[in-house]
């Protein structure tokens, strides 16, 4: 009778373990599955999101760059393909739109318009500096006329 009353409860401890350790297991892959989304997929389907934008966005005598790596400036945009000049001869290739792999007018607008608004909060900051200058300067004169009298 106690060898049976020990078989049970080994029974009852090993089915509870691993029950628990399934559920566990199933909890680590659901993590595992957010951080790859979180790292890998959402910031690429950012970026597509990005490109599509672009090459949605051109325009005539915009300076491109192919995922082939040529550069050239757009002189006809077309439903799927564009057409861009290259080199000194000025030779035309047709190109689909998904070849677009940058917009190198559209890039300098960004970092100019980028520069352009951090330009006046570092203005602001030498502002205050030279303030702080000043009134230092203005405290110590005054000081030294109060020496003087």
């Amino acid at each position: 009778m106690s060898t049976a009353l020990l078989t049970l409860l080994t029974s009852d401890t090993s089915t509870t373990t691993t029950s628990a350790m399934g559920w566990s297991s199933i909890i680590w892959m659901v993590v595992i599955l957010v951080v790859f989304y979180f790292i890998l997929i959402r910031p690429q389907r950012k970026k597509d999101k990005q490109d599509a934008e672009m090459r949605k966005n051109l325009q005539l005598g915009d300076e491109v760059v192919t995922a082939g790596g040529i550069v050239g400036i757009i002189c006809k945009i077309e439903e799927e393909t564009v057409v861009i000049e290259t080199g000194g001869d000025r030779s035309r290739l047709r190109v689909r739109r998904w070849a677009i792999s940058q917009n190198l007018d559209a890039e300098k607008e960004a970092a100019a318009a980028k520069n352009a608004k951090s330009a006046p909060a570092k203005d602001k900051k030498k502002d205050k500096k030279s303030d702080k200058k000043e009134d230092s300067k203005s405290e110590s004169t005054a000081s030294e006329s109060d020496s003087k009298k």
